[in-house]
């Protein structure tokens, strides 16, 4: 392909990612990097039984939410699901990524809100950038509504906090929403941490998290090389101390070593948060697309006596994580684990991913045009 002139950095990126397939690891990406143009079909999907509904859109107008798939290239939803299962790689239709799927067929047979059937040739757009949202809305008089799309710098929470202080010194209950939470990093939610609480010290259990870091020389190398960026564009002193500790205990102190085992070195099996009285109630909605830092945080939360998770199980993409990234001139990046968890040898509760919620709700194409997770969770603010 490369001698003819057919492999375009796009295909090239589709080849690998295809390969990385076979890992069976959501963590591990293989990515065009800034510079180079990436594209989609321009919506999203998500199966109930035998169809997919779309849920949202970008540059695909020819769709209108709640519109479902019926076949693609006249193959029926379930026989696409039996025949990419290494690219959905769930057992559960509402945890179904399509979007990788989608984009190898041509045709969607599709059925709209009234019945009506037709045929559409799909297209490939200019992937549309991605939008974060950090913002606080106030629902009543009592009820805060907080909405996190990353994880990625502590600057958004943190301003934030500091434009709600009052607000946050007076709501009897916070709903926070991070069912769409991309992840980033555990630290960007530490202030945030206080009001998931009760008043005073509260021990948490880290031992399910409890992990071997592969301290191999090249993972060192780009780690350290990653700390050191981060570190020039980082101003708040304590984040800084953190970041530095990362570098400097785990990467210098072990570099070349291979895997070590730093529960035992940080004590990292109990932790000490100490909590405030309000909010009294906070709950938290969860879905599948929150993973990474995401799924730490909903961890996190269910250790809280004050806390309802709300909604359906993260991602879980922990099992292999603190990615590392290893770039190739301006063209393609791979970001891939440099550590494992120790449950993956000792215990698993169960095959299936993600942390589960306290209130399980299914995903139903009524959630398309309604928000039942935020109406269930104002039901239980009400009856507490």
């Amino acid at each position: 392909m490369e001698s003819k002139g057919e492999l375009t950095p796009t295909l090239f990126s589709e080849i690998v990612q295809d390969y990385l397939l076979d890992f069976n690891d959501p963590h591990l990406f293989f990515n065009l990097r800034d510079s180079q143009k990436e594209y989609d079909n321009g919506f999203r999907v998500r199966r109930y039984e035998d169809k997919l509904y779309v849920t949202t859109r970008t540059n695909e107008n020819r769709f209108k939410q709640g519109d479902a798939i019926l076949s693609l290239d006249e193959i029926p939803v379930l026989e696409l699901v039996e025949k990419h299962q290494r690219e959905l790689m769930e057992t559960k239709a509402e945890r179904e990524d399509w979007r990788k799927v989608i984009s190898k067929y041509n045709v969607a047979e599709v059925i709209d809100t009234n019945g009506n059937i037709r045929s559409l040739e799909l297209k490939k757009y200019e992937k549309a950038a991605y939008k974060p949202q950090h913002t606080i809305e106030r629902i009543d008089t009592n009820t805060l509504h907080m909405t996190l799309s990353d994880f990625w710098d502590h600057a958004p929470i943190d301003n934030l906090l500091e434009k709600h202080q009052e607000d946050f010194s007076n709501m009897s209950n916070l709903i926070i929403d991070v069912r769409l939470n991309l992840g980033g990093s555990d630290h960007s939610f530490n202030n945030l941490q206080e009001f998931l609480f009760p008043i005073g010290v509260n021990k948490i259990d880290l031992s399910f998290y409890n992990m071997k870091v592969n301290c191999t020389n090249t993972n060192a190398d780009l780690m350290i090389h990653s700390i050191e960026e981060e570190l020039q564009k980082m101003e708040d002193s304590e984040y800084r101390e953190e970041l530095k500790q990362w570098k400097e205990e785990t990467w210098e102190k072990h570099r070349g070593v291979g895997f070590v085992n730093l529960n035992k070195e940080n004590a990292m099996e109990e932790y000490e948060i100490t909590g405030v009285d309000i909010p009294k109630n906070v709950v938290v909605l969860a879905d599948n697309y929150c993973g990474s830092a995401g799924d730490i945080f909903v961890f996190l939360c269910k250790q809280s006596p004050k806390v309802t998770v709300l909604g359906r199980p993260t991602k879980g993409v922990n099992d292999y994580s603190n990615l590392s990234v290893k770039q190739w001139e301006d063209q393609f990046e791979l970001m891939y684990a440099t550590s494992r968890l120790d449950q993956l040898d000792t215990r698993r509760p169960d095959a299936e991913q993600g942390i589960k919620p306290d209130v399980y709700i299914p995903w139903t194409p009524e959630h398309i045009n309604k928000d039942i997770d935020l109406e269930e969770a104002m039901k239980l603010i009400q009856e507490k």
